[in-house]
């Protein structure tokens, strides 16, 4: 199941006009699970009050429009620290992080990728993986690329902060 295009127009503006960006409308489940998710990001990441309050304005928005004809449950998100790319601007934004790849199950050369993103050149994701060898493969054929988190690090800063 998908959005309404203006009802999607609708909520990009919402949360364009709280200074944020859209960077997901996924409806996912069927029936009474059914999650209607809103992946938000900003400048400086997403905080809890900027969730509730785009929750709060989209659940009005979206009671009005009456789009989804049965129980659901409204989820307004950050991207979290293993975020999806979602774009393709997202590939060159994250170039020099380290992402998992995950490829079409038809794709054989490889299901699954980690690596260093180096970006996108055309249609051809380049990778570099741990060993140092370039990699490329081919954009239409990504099922999902997400950011690996680097556990070590996150602790390391958790730790100095005061």
């Amino acid at each position: 199941m998908k959005l309404e295009e203006s009802l999607e127009r609708e909520l990009n503006e919402l949360v364009d006009d709280e200074g944020l960006e859209l960077l997901a409308a996924e409806l996912v489940g069927s029936g009474p699970r059914t999650v209607l998710r809103l992946v938000i990001d900003g400048p400086s990441g997403v905080t809890l009050d900027q969730c509730a309050e785009v929750s709060r304005q989209a659940s009005a928005i979206l009671d009005v429009a009456d789009a989804i004809r049965h129980t659901y449950v409204l989820e307004v998100t950050s991207p979290g620290l293993d975020r999806k790319l979602y774009r393709r601007q997202d590939y060159e934004r994250f170039a020099g992080r380290t992402v998992k790849v995950k490829m079409e199950p038809s794709y054989r050369a490889h299901r699954a990728v980690v690596g260093e993103l180096v970006g996108l050149v055309g249609d051809e994701l380049q990778l570099r993986t741990p060993a140092g060898d370039a990699l490329s493969l081919p954009f239409d054929r990504v099922v999902e690329a997400r950011l690996e988190v680097d556990w070590h690090a996150v602790l390391k800063e958790g730790k100095s902060r005061p």
